[in-house]
């Protein structure tokens, strides 16, 4: 356990290394800010590490003014502006690839918007501002403020539809599970690589009716269900860590974007993840041509997904098994930040509080 006072505003900052054993990547009290230094010749310049949680924490704070007020538009329209003001003033040059829908349908954080000061190497950004816009609303656990960068040309373009997934923590030989397999015969898979019994594992899925066939044939098996009613970047990262979440797989189909960044999470901390889009009209089919996906039924990969230097963070809006929510305290704010690295594997937990949090976020 290290404890660091930032440069940042006025933070203290708790960091501890939490998954697998992974290395620890302290950082640099001083960096070089010059604009081709923040893209090394090995990578992201690791100081941006701390810049994304800093994105997220100023999301994650907007939306909690707004916990359980059920207004949900306002609340990720809180968490949207706070993140784009952040993202804004970034020495980057960074293209939103995965945002809040196309220019046409959303002002801000759209698909090729371009963001940073443009003092910056070129940088692939994905976002999902409030992730579960209802569990905000209403107060529920687990809603999450989730930002994720790349190199260019590091994340899949993916177009707002449907995506099946399939996805799995570290530690398990690859192919082990297979979208195109059955559910029992995936959940056979894995409790035979973990060595326990199907009764002993448990599969996340969201609460949806689309998913009536599923929920059956995984009880079917003996196998358990945490159902979640929004939230699926979070299913994801939790089969990362079953020890701590009893979560050993994330089955069904959810959003592209959010496949996409639950992908860069998996790429920090390993795992497994395959999808397939899943259109559900030709206007559909057509946008993902025009985004580049030639096949649209080809079976995704990780490294479709999510590939190189990939840094993703994540705080907490409300409190949940990943994370706790903000904590208002007077004209203060603490909150719970998770970052992680593909580069180094690193994984780290932040805790900062915000003096006078007005102050900083208005």
């Amino acid at each position: 356990m290290a404890t660091e006072t930032t440069a940042r505003t006025m933070t203290v900052a708790t960091e501890a290394v939490a998954l697998h054993g992974v290395a620890f990547d302290q950082g640099s009290a001083q960096h070089d800010t010059r604009p081709d230094a923040r893209l090394q010749a090995g990578g992201l310049d690791r100081s941006l590490v701390f810049e994304v949680a800093l994105v997220t924490e100023a999301a994650a704070i907007a939306a909690a003014r707004l916990r359980g007020h059920g207004n949900e538009k306002a609340a990720d329209k809180a968490a949207v502006d706070a993140m784009r003001r952040e993202l804004s003033a970034m020495d980057i040059t960074g293209t939103v690839v995965i945002g809040e829908g196309e220019m046409d349908e959303a002002p801000m954080l759209y698909i090729g918007e371009k963001l940073g000061t443009g003092r910056g190497p070129e940088i692939d950004i994905a976002v999902d501002p409030l992730e579960g816009t209802t569990i905000c609303a209403k107060a529920m656990p687990n809603a999450l403020a989730v930002l994720a960068i790349a190199e260019k040309g590091g994340f899949l373009h993916a177009p707002d539809m449907y995506m099946s997934k399939i996805a799995i923590g570290p530690g398990y030989p690859d192919g082990v599970v297979d979208l195109d397999a059955s559910a029992a015969d995936n959940l056979h898979a894995l409790a035979k690589a973990k060595g326990v019994p199907v009764s002993r594992i448990t599969a996340c899925i969201l609460d949806r009716p689309r998913h009536a066939e599923l929920i059956k044939a995984v009880r079917a098996t003996g196998a358990s269900i945490q159902l979640i009613p929004d939230g699926d970047i979070a299913g994801v990262i939790w089969a990362t860590n079953p020890e701590e979440t009893g979560i050993d797989i994330y089955m069904g189909s959810g959003g592209a974007p959010e496949g996409v960044l639950a992908a860069a999470a998996l790429a920090c901390t390993g795992g497994q993840i395959q999808g397939r889009l899943l259109p559900s009209n030709d206007e559909e089919r057509m946008r993902a041509a025009a985004m580049g996906i030639a096949d649209i039924n080809r079976k995704l990969l990780l490294a479709d997904m999510a590939h190189g230097d990939v840094m993703f963070a994540a705080t907490g809006v409300t409190n949940g098994w990943l994370l706790s929510g903000v904590l208002f305290h007077g004209d203060d704010a603490t909150t719970e930040t998770m970052v992680l690295r593909s580069k180094c594997a690193t994984v780290r937990r932040i805790k900062t509080t915000f003096r006078d949090v007005g102050r900083h976020f208005g």
